[in-house]
Formats: structure tokens, sequence, C-alpha cells
């Protein structure tokens, strides 16, 4: 994929950064990720309402600006760069598309649109104690009582920004297989316990469902786990690039201002040769997130997938989770250590990105793991073609 932007998505990118620069500088990062929640609402209702950045991919109709994958990504990748506080791409991503996929028109009519807009928040609770996004490690259970009720029972791990979110969407076992339940954030037998997490930017909690009442979302695809996750490292990878971005800027304006023997550092031909590299390893990675995006462009609909769209998305989206999450704790392994002893401060802003890269490394799985799935995906392609032929 060749990475060239349009002038209107240049233009794009251009007013997300302004909106950031001006309302997420980085002591407005540090005063939030100290609060319980890191977020405020006043600028998440700015970012809904000024930019429609809540609904960039959700269609005009429910609410949304009607755009795609490509400008979503765009999107994730200055609040990478900025380190966004906020329930982001919990709710205005995975919780969004989840309803995209699995929710009926009147569904989508009472719950996306207010998503879209940004006058309710949602999480999306897929993982238990293994972390992973697969069938067999779902043992949450829904059943229906008497009245005709969907109980939940069992808990979720790892559920982002689930301290923020007025609905939930849960993943359960059905009698028919996995589906995903609606849940109100205030309903009855929900318990919230708040994790303490590396990244403090980016909150998460457990979640204790004890005989809680749900909707069912009345859509339950095929490979409906694996979709949500090829969506969730897409954006992942896309939102990781604008952190790498960041800290090689930093890493280039640090360089020129530190002087050694008489000069800065960054004319000493050892530190060209690092940041030359940084950039290289930047730049072939965010090729790499923005040809996923493409991919996911390309599926007009992802309730009716076929098999190797599916199996293309997987390996496109894989790929690009596995080599962000490493080009992004390199670069800023690399950014602290050019810094030299101040990179090691709490002072200097780069341990926060740091911290970023650490935890979205095994957020949705690690990159091991994806290179597993990217090659699975291959050699499925590989035996298709030579049974064919």
């Amino acid at each position: 994929m060749a990475l060239v932007f349009t002038e209107d998505q240049d233009q794009f990118r251009d007013s997300i950064q302004r909106f950031l620069s001006d309302q997420m500088p980085t002591t407005r990062v540090r005063q939030l990720m100290a609060t319980e929640h890191a977020f405020d609402d006043q600028l998440w209702q700015q970012a809904s309402t000024q930019l429609a950045l809540t609904g960039i991919h959700v269609p005009e109709h429910l609410g949304g600006a009607g755009f795609g994958p490509v400008e979503l990504g765009i999107a994730l990748e200055e609040m990478g760069r900025a380190l966004f506080c906020g329930p982001y791409l919990s709710s205005a991503v995975l919780s969004a598309y989840a309803l995209l996929i699995c929710a009926d028109a009147d569904q989508q009519e009472r719950w996306l649109s207010d998503v879209a807009n940004g006058g309710r928040r949602c999480s999306l609770a897929v993982t238990e104690s293994t972390g992973l996004w697969r069938d067999d490690d779902i043992h949450t259970t829904a059943t229906t009582d008497e009245a005709g009720n969907s109980l939940l029972n069992g808990r979720k791990r790892f559920v982002i920004d689930a301290n923020n979110a007025d609905l939930l969407i849960v993943a359960a076992r059905a009698s028919d297989g996995i589906a995903l339940y609606m849940i109100d954030g205030e309903t009855s037998g929900l318990t919230l316990t708040a994790l303490d997490t590396m990244d403090p930017t980016r909150k998460m909690a457990d979640i204790e469902l004890n005989n809680v009442v749900a909707t069912r979302l009345n859509h339950a695809p095929d490979l409906l786990l694996d979709t949500l996750l090829n969506v969730a490292c897409i954006a992942l990878a896309n939102e990781m690039i604008g952190g790498c971005r960041r800290l090689l800027d930093s890493a280039v304006d640090y360089t020129q201002l530190r002087y050694q023997f008489g000069r800065s550092i960054a004319s000493f031909q050892a530190i060209k040769h690092r940041l030359a590299d940084l950039l290289l390893d930047v730049e072939l990675s965010r090729s790499a997130a923005y040809q996923a995006a493409q991919t996911l462009a390309s599926c007009s609909d992802l309730r009716t997938i076929d098999q190797e769209k599916h199996r293309r998305l997987t390996e496109h989206a894989s790929l690009a989770k596995a080599a962000v999450c490493e080009t992004y704790l390199q670069t800023a392994l690399e950014t602290i250590q050019l810094h030299g002893g101040i990179g090691f401060t709490w002072e200097n802003d780069t341990h926060l990105w740091f911290k970023r890269a650490k935890s979205s490394e095994v957020l949705f799985g690690t990159p091991a793991e994806h290179r597993e799935r990217m090659m699975v995906a291959i050699e499925t392609a590989t035996t298709s073609q030579e049974s064919a032929a």
C-alpha cells in the first residue's frame, strides 16, 4: 500500500492535532492520570461535538460522520501521539464496532446513536482469566429466567475504561454459542473492581456478574470474537504509531539541543545512525498499520465477511499488531537512552509513552501470539490454493 493521504484526510489530521495540542498537553495528561477515572467529560463532549471523533466510522443515519477505518486510524494515531486520556478505544471504537456487527436496526438506533454522538460511553468486556479472545476461553454464562430475561453470571477481566462506562457489552456463552449482551452500568448484580495498571492513562477493571439482567444483541455472526479482535488490533496499531512518532520527534529534538564537545549530539554519526534506524522502523510499522486499516475498509459488511476476506484481515491485523508493538517499545527505550540520565526521571515525559508502549505490548495479545496467528492465516491460504490446484 502506498502510504498517501488525500487532502481532506491531511486537513482532518491537522484539525485533530490542533485540538489535542490545545486541550491535551502533557501537563493535562499528568493531571488526569492522577485521578480515579483519568477522564475529562467536558473534553469528551468537545471531541464529540466539534470534531465528531466519537462517530467517525459510524454511518450518518446512526449519528456518525460516515467515514471509514482509515480516517479512524488517523484519529487514533493523533490520540496516541497526545496520549489522550479518555474511553476512545473502548467506546468509540470497540463498542461501536460491536454494535455495528451484532446489533439489529432497533438496537443500533437505541444504543449506537448515543455512543456515536458521545452521549453515552460504552465498554466491551470479552476476556476472562486467560486474557485471550477465544471462544473456548469464555466461561461467563447467559441463561434465561422464567420471565424470559437473559441473566449473566461470571467474571470479566482487564476491561478497558469500565469505570467510565454508562453501558457494558459482555461476551457470554449461551445455549447456541458465544453472543454479545448489553447491560446498563447501574444494573444490580454488577460489581467493578479497579485494577492497578502500569499505564495510568488507561484505566482497567475486573467485572463480577451475578444474575445481571441483560439484553442480547440479535446478531451473532460466525467468527465473532475473531473479527472483533482484528478490529481491536488494527485500532491499537494505529494508536501506537502515534506514540512512536511522538517519541521519535522527542528524541530528535533533544539530541539537537543537547551539546557535547562544543556541538549537538545529533551531529554525531552514531546518534544519526540510531535515529535513522528508528525512523525506518517507525515508517515500516506505520505502513503496516494503515495497510491493515485499508484491508478493514475493504470489508464492506463484517457480519457476512467471507472466509478469504476474513483470513486476509486476520493476516494484516496480526502483522500490524506484532510489528507496531515491538517498534513502539524499542522506540521508547531508545528515546529514554538518547535523553541520557534525564530520560529516567519522573519530570521527563518519555516514561509516560514507555508505560503505554509496555502495556500495549500485551493488550489484545503479545507479538509472539500474533505472529503465530498470522502464520496460521497464511498457511490456511496456502493449503486452500494447493487444494484448488
